[in-house]
């Protein structure tokens, strides 16, 4: 039986991923530092460990103890637009919590490192983004999943630690944060609307996402340690399809039978179109499912609703207040 390490496993990805490889049989160590995870989202069969990636030495000694066999790393704070206002803590979470992980991991002979960056990376790069295209990030969040993909393919050419990088994007559904105004939309519009607050947009919303239900990508994720053509590679996953973030907001008050008014608010900056060619995850894995994005928001929104709504809670200060959009102040 593999022993496997699933960070972020009380988060969103993570606690998906977790569950998969339970179900395959995997033995699975779940870490989570619980900042923007619930543990309730933690399977059952998983083994819980409460700990920060950014604690080197509590790293070190569970890697020591455990010998693991594979790395999933999904512990990331997620906050896109947001990093620009954190950057400190945007790096020490995302860059430097990354590299205790990867100094564990070579240290202890890993046999597969999976990391899950995003699709963050490109920037505005020329449409479909593909994987053969120079990454541009243009936020800090981008910024730091980039770095982490470098240092994954340096550990491999000195240490030949073999890895699998996902870039994923705009992905939604069950266990998803809604208690954090700063992650994804579809979240932030299910709280508004179990509020009965306006869905806010931030300029005219004709801006462009592939919004993608993360049952759909579960399966393939899982994948990533027993697929030999996957080793050393760098994967887009997510949906085909691009939708407007007014059409989004159109779309959930439909399925959720919401008739809250939608708020435009002053633009923030941001890439205008994000969508990515997945030829190459398709030539390695095969086809993975699809749901229809009304399906997809139908079955979050039903769970959601049986969710607490709690205060907002970030797990950090501002430490830029420059430009921030009005709202967030």
């Amino acid at each position: 039986m593999p022993k496997t390490l699933v960070t972020g496993a009380a988060g969103f990805i993570g606690s998906h991923v977790a569950e998969k490889l339970v179900s395959r049989g995997h033995e699975v160590v779940a870490i989570d530092d619980l900042s923007g995870g619930v543990r309730i989202n933690v399977p059952s069969q998983a083994r819980f460990v409460q700990l920060s990636i950014v604690d080197a030495d509590a790293i070190s000694r569970l890697f020591h103890s455990e010998r693991f066999d594979y790395v999933y790393h999904a512990a990331a704070y997620a906050a896109e637009g947001l990093s620009h206002f954190i950057r400190r803590f945007n790096y020490v979470n995302n860059v430097v919590g990354s590299m205790n992980l990867i100094n564990a991991a070579v240290n202890n002979d890993i046999k597969r490192f999976v990391f899950f960056s995003s699709i963050a990376v490109y920037g505005s790069n020329q449409l479909p983004m593909t994987e053969g295209m120079t990454p541009m990030p243009e936020d800090p969040y981008g910024i730091a999943k980039y770095t982490v993909e470098l240092d994954l393919r340096a550990a491999q050419g000195m240490f030949q630690m073999p890895f699998v990088v996902f870039r994923p994007h705009n992905v939604y559904g069950e266990r998803q944060n809604v208690n954090d105004r700063f992650r994804n939309v579809v979240g932030i519009f299910c709280r508004q609307i179990l509020t009965g607050q306006p869905l806010t947009i931030f300029g005219d919303g004709l801006q462009t996402r592939a919004f993608t239900y993360v049952g759909d990508m579960s399966d393939t994720l899982a994948d990533a340690v027993e697929c030999s053509g996957a080793v050393n590679r760098v994967f887009n996953i997510g949906a085909e399809q691009s939708t407007s973030v007014l059409e989004l907001a159109h779309l959930l008050k439909k399925v959720s039978g919401s008739d809250v008014p939608i708020v435009h608010l002053e633009p923030r900056h941001e890439v205008v179109h994000a969508h990515s060619s997945h030829e190459a995850l398709k030539a390695v894995f095969g086809t993975h499912p699809h749901t229809s994005l009304e399906d997809g928001l139908a079955r979050t929104f039903a769970w959601a609703r049986s969710q607490p709504i709690l205060p907002y809670s970030t797990p950090c200060e501002i430490e830029v207040s420059r430009r921030m959009p009005p709202s967030w102040v």
